[in-house]
């Protein structure tokens, strides 16, 4: 079977964010008085939907997870100094698509800051959609996102390849039945 899609998820596939990230939520939460070590966030939280992160560090008031969330928005782009570009994934991306094939990213993160950043890495033209949280009911690791791509772009799994890190994400994507690719980037 021929490969049409390419599936990319964006924090720690297409990107490098995870400092930029994680130094974005400490900061937010630090506003709100709760402390989280980087080290926390990278082994517990990475990949993980804001929600569920929220909760899971006992933040349940919807208020105050829309306050956190608003704010490490706002926190972000102060940090895109510490983004970088996977340059061989977003290479192989681009050749594919001069080729005829298409590429979306899926991700967990907030429309805004993939946005954000996209911009700020000068790719935000070279996709063919985004995906994003709020775009499914269930998020990642439930395989909902990447099987709502594949609808939209008209294909099947087996015409998907998709390019994951989080173990979150890599659930997800098996779970969808496409082919996957694990990219693993120093965080």
């Amino acid at each position: 079977m021929i490969t049409k899609l390419l599936l990319l998820d964006f924090d720690g596939t297409v990107a490098n964010t995870g400092r930029a990230n994680a130094t974005s939520y400490i900061e937010a939460l630090a506003e709100q008085g709760i402390t989280i070590t980087m080290e926390q966030y990278r082994q517990k939280y990475f990949g993980m939907r804001c929600p569920e992160f929220l909760n899971d560090i006992g933040i349940t008031d919807p208020e105050q997870m829309k306050a956190i969330r608003q704010r490490k928005v706002e926190i972000y782009p102060t940090h895109f100094d510490m983004v970088t570009l996977n340059k061989p994934l977003w290479d192989f991306v681009q050749m594919f698509r001069s080729n005829g094939g298409k590429a979306m990213i899926v991700s967990t993160g907030h429309i805004d800051n993939i946005t954000n950043a996209m911009r700020y890495l000068g790719i935000e033209k070279e996709v063919d959609g985004i995906l994003s949280a709020h775009d499914v009911e269930r998020s990642k690791p439930a395989p909902d996102c990447f099987l709502k791509a594949m609808d939209i772009a008209g294909v099947t799994p087996e015409q998907t390849l998709i390019f994951e890190d989080s173990e979150i994400g890599l659930a997800a994507a098996i779970a969808s039945g496409a082919p996957t690719v694990k990219v693993e980037l120093e965080f």
